[in-house]
């Protein structure tokens, strides 16, 4: 399988700019309203049921709406098929993702991914499925179609993320240079095997490489990556 990190332990600094390319965020726009309102016409049934599934899980609404960061640090709604019990307090993501910023702890590498807890109390059981599937994701597409996601691009953060990772890694503000997105370079390139650097790396690269060509490579190996398992 082609490696897309080309290196993406080397410093930052090492790596130039790249030209500009005319049109490319005009493709890219052309490219997400399509893609995603096609997305959403097919998969309403599907949405559908996983929104059915999610009320069914436990008490709660089917969708969840959680504030993110995306392109020049703006907070937008990002939608999401709600995985956890209504009203679950996000103190436990908190502390982990704050030891892992100091080095406190290592990310896990299984079935949940970089940054999700391995063994979440707060996930129902039908959640796990949807996680695990990457299919709680879906929702994004009216994100994506609304001009507040693309479909490639580093994953949307939490303010709170934003105010813990800089000052660690300079490299991981680049992604505010971009629209985020439904998938990305690190995800296509390890995806829950990669450390907290690597993937902060592999966006930051994607933002300096960033085509049309490469969004197309993405977007051709994300379904093969969700069918060999692992979250996103």
């Amino acid at each position: 399988m082609t490696d897309l990190s080309e290196g993406s332990r080397a410093p930052e600094r090492r790596r130039p700019e790249p030209a500009p390319r005319p049109g490319y965020e005009a493709a890219k726009r052309v490219m997400d309203v399509l893609v995603s309102l096609a997305a959403i016409l097919v998969l309403a049934p599907l949405l559908a049921a996983l929104w059915l599934l999610a009320r069914w899980s436990s008490a709660g609404p089917g969708l969840f709406r959680q504030g993110r960061l995306g392109r020049r640090m703006r907070r937008f709604t990002m939608l999401k098929l709600r995985t956890m019990y209504a009203d679950s307090s996000d103190q436990l993501h908190r502390e982990y993702v704050a030891s892992l910023a100091t080095g406190g702890q290592r990310p896990t590498t299984g079935r949940q991914g970089l940054l999700k807890l391995e063994e979440d109390p707060r996930i129902t059981r039908i959640g796990a499925v949807l996680r695990r599937t990457s299919l709680d994701e879906l929702p994004q597409l009216f994100n994506v179609l609304r001009g507040e996601m693309s479909l490639v691009g580093p994953r949307p953060v939490l303010p709170w993320e934003a105010q813990i990772w800089p000052s660690t890694y300079p490299a991981y503000s680049r992604r505010f240079e971009v629209k985020p997105g439904l998938t990305g370079l690190w995800q296509v390139s390890g995806r829950g095997k990669l450390s907290v650097d690597e993937s902060i790396n592999l966006d930051a690269e994607y933002v300096r490489r960033r085509s049309f060509t490469l969004d197309l490579v993405i977007l051709a190996r994300t379904l093969p990556t969700l069918l060999r398992g692992g979250a996103a």
